[in-house]
Formats: structure tokens, sequence, C-alpha cells
């Protein structure tokens, strides 16, 4: 095959054939093209009045050495081998291993444990994607929160009411795996080529129903409303049992393997893993507020005259300032077309996060508008490697305060909050969150250091894009798990530094920040302990 990269089209040509594009630029005959298809699509809108596509596509032709010769010395046309996946095999073992936790880290754990026929065992606290989503709709109407199935637990993750962005800032060949496997079960084909992939909520929730199925027809074994409670280890401090409740009951299964993947919502847990001193260490991580536009302004400022042109997908942004005072501010899991979702998973605290479902055809954007923090930025992080999530507890305590205790969202607008005063009525936008919404600053629920980085930060970012600071723009509180602040140390074999046998996994253990990261350490946890017992 014959890959073209940076292969830069206008829009007006956008709906030629991919053949004829490919063939124009080989300078070869159409008839000469066996097969053609995207490897990856992106837009390139830095010249509004100029818009490109940018194209990198695989093609398989006749005389293809003779094609390439021409081409001999072109950085951008070059011999191309497609990547597979090399399912690791397992010898015959005893036990079954357990995964804790079915998001993206256990669910492709689990797959890869599966394909192996090590027949896993998966305990998700939470219930099915489908019985899941009544009990999000239930709280989203009436405000009843379901602690153990919510936005945060049940199959699929927190990943599956967040858009199902697939962008990710690690390179890594198993992504292709990853982006595959959605596809196969569902997903949209354009994620295996565009260069921002995106699922959709509304396309998710059978997404990942099927490749538990998929699980399950291989020899794996799903339990929800299975609850991780525990764990026994040996004098060696080897795993030996995992314990769960499940329908009020005490259960164990014997194991010495088990892949740890519960969330960085499962606070309960780390608690836990601190108590059994499994070694901890507080990380950065990042807490905030939801900012929104109106798409419609947004498409306006980044494709110009260009806006609505039916092949321009619902503009997007990314920005990042870092302060003088060493702070930083940072947009992350922004929602084209989307909506400000309620996002708690404990009683009388509460948490806002943004999704779209795959059309991104929604009357706003949104996004996570975060203040990075360190552990030296938090009292007694030294000592005690949960102080980050304790400073999480008390924003969410205080948010759930301001916003007069029962999960309506605190909100103002961006004009408003510079100028610190509180608003009492919204211009041009409106709020998308449900179940409501009650004006009040984030001075009412969040830190000095907060608010103080979000007031120089929000201008700062109006420079690089006009439209971000506009006074009309609305703040909703708070966004408070974009990512893990504990990390549980492993070793060089993927294992607990502390307990054999256990493989603490993807981002609530602090090492992935996104459903395909996480994916991607979830494989990577499952080949190890495939290793570890060959």
């Amino acid at each position: 095959m014959i890959k073209i990269s940076n292969y830069k089209i206008p829009l007006s040509k956008a709906d030629m054939p991919l053949k004829e594009l490919a063939a124009a630029k080989l300078n070869i005959s159409v008839c000469d093209i066996i097969d053609v298809k995207y490897l990856k699509k992106s837009i390139d809108a830095r010249k509004k009045n100029n818009i490109l596509i940018v194209l990198t596509i695989s093609v398989t032709v006749k005389n293809e050495k003779s094609v390439l010769i021409k081409f001999k010395g072109n950085p951008n046309i070059s011999s191309y081998a497609e990547y597979k996946y090399q399912f690791p095999t397992a010898v015959s073992y005893p036990e079954r291993p357990v995964v804790i936790g079915f998001g993206p880290a256990g669910m492709f754990a689990a797959l890869i444990l599966a394909k192996a026929r090590l027949r896993p065992i998966i305990l998700e606290r939470g219930s099915s994607a489908e019985e899941r989503k009544k009990a999000v709709d239930i709280f989203r109407i009436t405000g009843k929160l379901d602690t153990e199935n919510n936005i945060q637990f049940g199959e699929g993750g927190a990943g599956t009411f967040s858009d199902g962005k697939l962008n990710t800032g690690i390179n890594d060949p198993r992504i292709k795996y990853v982006l595959e496997t959605f596809a196969d079960h569902g997903a949209p084909e354009d994620i295996l080529y565009n260069a921002k992939p995106h699922i959709g909520t509304d396309y998710l929730i059978n997404v990942v129903q099927n490749i538990r199925k998929s699980i399950e027809e291989l020899g794996g074994e799903i339990k929800f409303g299975a609850k991780f409670t525990g764990l026994e280890y040996d004098n060696n401090n080897c795993l030996r049992t995992i314990y769960y409740t499940q329908n009020d009951i005490a259960t164990s299964v014997k194991t010495s393997k088990c892949i740890l993947a519960a969330g960085h919502s499962a606070r309960d847990v780390f608690r836990l893993l601190k108590k059994e001193n499994v070694t901890l260490t507080a990380k950065n991580f990042a807490m905030g507020l939801r900012i929104e536009h109106l798409q419609e302004d947004l498409d306006k400022c980044m494709y110009g005259l260009n806006a609505g042109n039916i092949h321009l997908p619902a503009s997007d942004y990314k920005l990042a300032v870092h302060l003088p005072d060493g702070n930083s501010l940072y947009t992350f899991c922004m929602c084209p077309g989307g909506e400000v979702v309620a996002s708690s998973s404990e009683e009388k605290r509460l948490v806002v996060n943004g999704m779209s479902c795959h059309a991104r055809n929604g009357q706003n954007a949104n996004s996570a508008l975060l203040v990075g923090i360190t552990p030296k930025m938090l009292q007694d992080s030294e000592n005690n490697p949960l102080a980050g999530m304790l400073l999480q507890e008390k924003i969410e305590e205080n948010a759930f305060i301001a916003g007069g205790l029962d999960y309506k969202a605190p909100v103002c607008l961006v004009g408003d909050f510079l100028e610190g005063k509180e608003s009492d009525s919204f211009g041009k936008i409106k709020p998308t969150y449900i179940p409501g919404v009650q004006f009040s600053l984030p001075d009412n629920y969040l830190p000095e250091f907060m608010l103080k980085t979000l007031r120089q930060g929000i201008p700062a970012m109006g420079k690089k894009l006009s439209l971000f600071n506009d006074p009309e723009a609305i703040l909703t509180g708070v966004e408070s798990r974009s990512s893990s602040p504990v990390r549980i140390l492993r070793n060089q074999f993927y294992q607990s530094v502390s307990i054999s046998g256990l493989y603490p996994c993807g981002e609530g253990a602090g090492y992935a920040g996104g459903i395909t990261s996480a994916a991607v350490d979830g494989i990577k946890c499952a080949e190890a302990l495939i290793h570890s017992i060959n």
C-alpha cells in the first residue's frame, strides 16, 4: 500500500470521490487504483478565507513499485504497512482473574483477558448502560440521586455520558485497536480517521453493551451492582482474595490476579486502599467550571464566512494560558453542540460535566475551564495522599450549598464574574444544565487561588479566541472530576508496589486521562497479567 500524507484540498473539492483525489495526487488513472481509504482527516481553519481539509489516505494500486519510484524523496508519499494488534495468548490457568470496574480501562482489560481464554470476572458497582441511563434521567428530572448508579458509576464508566471523545495526547499503536473495537461494536466508522474522533453518548450506550456481550461470548462474566469492599493478601504480600457486595450480600472470589480499574470517582476505594497500606501518592489534577457559548457564534469565530458549510464540523477549541504567578488555566473535554450535565455521585455534593450526542447539533458549546493543581499547593499532601480528594469533596459540598441544596448548579455570567458581582439574568445564552440553576458567584464555593487564576486566565484566553470572554457566556460549577488526584503506585510490571497480583489501572489509578488512554492502559495491564502467568 501507499500512504499519502498531508494532502490538502479546498472545501470546494470535499465531494470528490476519494479514488479521484488519490489518482490526481499520484498522477495515475482511477482504473489503476484497487482500493483507497481514509487514515486521517482534519480541518485547517487557520485562514478563514481558505479553509482546507487535510487528508492522510492509504491507496492500493497496480504497479506500486513504479508509482513509489516516481515519488522517491517525497516525504508525503511513501510505502505503508497496516498495523494489526497481536493478541497475547495465555497458558491454562486455574484461577479466573478479576477486573474491578467496567469503564474504558476495565472494559478493554477484560476484553483482552477474555480473548486469551482466561474467563475474567468483572465487578461493576453500577448497572448496565440501559438501566444506568434510566437512573441518570431520573436524577436530571427529579434531582433524586442514586449513589451507585449515575454518570460516574456503571457500564462504560464516566466516558459514556461525556460525549465519547477519543482524541488523546498519547502515542501508542494500540490506539488503532481501541478505535477499531469501538467501530466493530457499533460506533460510527469515521472515528477510525477523524483527527478528533468522538462517538457521542447516544451511540456509546449501545456500543458498551455490545462490547460486554463480546466479552460474555468469550467466557467473561460481568456482575452488575457488585461493589468492591476489600482484599486479602498473604504474608508475602501476594493477592489471595477479592471481597465485594452484591444485592446486600457479602461475597468473595479467590484470585491472585486482579486489575483494579475503579475510576476517578471511587473515593471509597482510595480510602480502603489507604487503610490496607497500599502505597498511594498525591498527583497533579485540576478543577474549575464549565463555560458555555452559543455554538453559532463559535462557528462564526472559527470559520468566518464559511460557517454553516456542510463539510465543516461543529467547531471546537483548545486553549491554555500560563500566568505570571506560575498558575495555569486550560480548557478540557470541549463539547461542541452539547450540554452541561449533572454528574454527582455522592449525596450533598454537586458536580458538573459536559456531553454531546454524535450529531453535536445542540445550541450551545461548552468546555471545562480548569485550574491546574499540584500537590505542593495542597495542605498536608506530603503526609496524606488523599489531600486532593478532600479538597474536591469540600468544594463540591460548597457548590451544593451555593446551588440551593437541591442539585441545582450555581451559575453566573462571565462579565459579572470578572467584575465580582452576582448575576441576576441571562443574556442571549441560556444554560443547558438540568435539573436547574441558581445564580451564585464561584467566590461562594471555590478557593481564592482558583478564583484568581480564573479571573486572570479568562481575559488572557479572550486574547487568543475573541469569543471566549464574551460577558454573556455562562460559567457553571463545579467541574471537579476531570482527573484523579491520587495515584496508586505500580512497578514496571504494572503491579502495585505493595501487593503482588494487584494491577492498578486507568484514570482512577492515575495512569490515564480520557477514554482512549484509559483503554490503552487497560490493554497494557491485561498484557502484563497474561505475561505473568506464562
